[in-house]
């Protein structure tokens, strides 16, 4: 076993009994029959399709399971070292799939230094564990930043705020560090600097790893073993379990049909209809500067905010997918929310061509809400941000009942996007997975002519993966605009089109639109 962080870390060792967990107002169990353990020190990678539960066993590893859920229902027994999670806070870190979600402090040291903070160690040893820790992770070396304790965290790249995520669980001194699809979305170069930074830390100290993602090929080396759950509609409990090369080999047939992103394994979709154009232009933006600040005012004078991304000219057209590629933190959703009608131009224009704009107006930030939803759609990163109701059947309905559309493409939805066993179920409770599969139902029930989806296909399983591909190329060859913010190149390459690539700013690299998504 690798030797102890100071001598101060002491591995946790898991245990599970039976042990499953039904979420407030669900009819059916999100994980059930659970019999697991894992000696301390071990590095697991749990796999499964979407709704398996995976991310439920690591909130209730957490101890975070349930604080307001006063209808759940739990069975069996899950443990950390003989003791259930929430009478040992602190013993298990959690770093979650958003990096925007886990930064709390304005600044990086006083980011890192909140959970030690709140379990009560001294100040003197507290920013002794901090320093520590952001060595650990690499974001006090050159190559990882070289930051300061001051460093404003909003300045932070997505896989920067990962790593300070990781810091701030590593200065608790946790025996047990779980990961929630860490990398879910980063950009590639922001993968490999969370694994890395995991893998360092691991290394040094001799924690317990869980970690929870979709795609095997990231973290296969950095484990020593492989663990599968099945859904709790299907019996739940354990499918696989053992070393990762044994499984990959002996089960990949079983693995691919279980929805698991096996090395090399691309999924088959429904091939896209070649459709000669001309498109109609839909949208174009011209020269334009995007930003989330909004302007400041001193004295007379009025001073517009440090744009994300500028000099963006773009084209949106009927029956063509853009994708909007580039690395974390070069404004990519920024200018998807502009384009979306959803933010105001820093400069610069948006403008509606004329079979969308009709009755409206040709600058969509100006639009009623009426008359922006039943035009342009938008999926957000947060799924969660576009939830408005507490049933799933209830915000299905919601778009089409306040436009006065029918009802008739909701049956549709819940079945291709594999929503039916869900229908009754709190948005809230929903796996990552299948809140993102609910997000983009929603905004499919208005019947937009452009759909913008930012990261659409984070936290999908191979099958749903498949499945919401199939359906957006369908979307597309029936004329509808598709606009996707993504890193997911297998995503891209089935919906094709055009690709538009936003640099860094700061580096004066400015988007460059071009035939042929990567």
């Amino acid at each position: 076993m690798p030797a102890t962080h100071s001598g101060t870390v002491r591995p946790a060792a898991i245990s599970a009994e039976g042990w499953g967990w039904r979420h407030a107002g669900r009819s059916t169990p999100a994980i059930q029959g659970l019999d697991l353990r894992i000696e301390p020190g071990e590095r697991v990678l749990l796999l499964g399709p979407s709704g398996a539960g995976k991310s439920t066993l690591l909130h209730a590893l957490a101890g975070v399971l349930g604080d307001e859920e006063d209808d759940s229902d739990e069975t069996g027994s899950l443990l950390i070292d003989g003791v259930p999670p929430r009478g040992q806070r602190g013993r298990a870190g959690l770093m979650q799939q958003d990096p925007e979600t886990q930064v709390v402090l304005s600044r990086v040291g006083d980011d890192v230094a909140f959970g030690a903070e709140n379990l009560a160690v001294p100040r003197d040893e507290i920013w002794s564990r901090v320093h520590e820790a952001l060595d650990d992770v690499g974001l006090r070396t050159a190559a990882g930043g070289g930051l300061a304790l001051d460093h404003p965290t909003a300045a932070l790249s997505g896989g920067q705020k990962q790593r300070l995520a990781l810091a701030g669980i590593l200065a608790m001194r946790p025996g047990l560090i779980l990961l929630d699809e860490p990398t879910a979305n980063l950009d590639p170069a922001g993968v490999l600097e969370v694994r890395d930074a995991v893998g360092r830390c691991l290394d040094k100290t001799g924690a317990t790893l869980v970690v929870v993602e979709h795609r095997v090929s990231v973290w296969k080396d950095l484990v020593d073993r492989i663990v599968v759950l099945q859904p709790g509609a299907a019996g739940g409990g354990v499918l696989l379990d053992g070393p990762p090369d044994q499984v990959l080999t002996e089960a990949r047939s079983m693995l691919m049909a279980a929805g698991v992103w096996v090395p090399g394994y691309v999924p088959p979709t429904r091939a896209r209809t070649q459709v000669a154009g001309p498109y109609e232009l839909l949208i174009a933006t011209q020269d334009l500067a995007v930003s989330r600040e909004k302007p400041k005012r001193k004295g007379f004078k009025t001073i517009p905010p440090v744009p994300a991304q500028k000099d963006i000219t773009a084209q949106v057209r009927a029956g063509q997918a853009l994708t909007i590629t580039g690395p974390n933190g070069a404004g990519k959703s920024t200018f998807a929310l502009t384009l979306a009608g959803l933010l105001a131009p820093v400069a610069g224009t948006v403008s509606a061509g004329v079979g969308l704009s009709e009755g409206a107006g040709i600058d969509p930030y100006k639009w009623k809400a009426d008359q922006l939803i039943s035009r342009i759609g938008t999926v957000f990163q947060e799924p969660e941000h576009q939830f408005v109701t507490g049933k799933v059947l209830d915000e299905l309905m919601f778009g089409p009942k306040h436009l006065g559309h029918g009802e008739d493409r909701v049956d549709e939805l819940v079945e291709r996007l594999r929503l039916g066993h869900l229908v009754d179920a709190n948005p809230y409770t929903l796996s990552g997975g299948e809140k993102r599969r609910l997000s983009v139902a929603t905004v499919l029930g208005a019947h937009p002519k452009v759909l913008v989806l930012d990261e659409p296909t984070f936290g999908q399983d191979a099958n749903t993966w498949a499945e919401l591909a199939s359906f957006l190329s369908e979307l597309l060859d029936a004329g509808t605009a598709v606009v996707s913010v993504t890193h997911d190149q297998e995503f891209s390459a089935v919906l094709g089109g055009a690709e538009l690539r936003l640099g860094p700013v700061s580096q004066g690299e400015t988007a460059h639109q071009e035939a042929g998504a990567a």
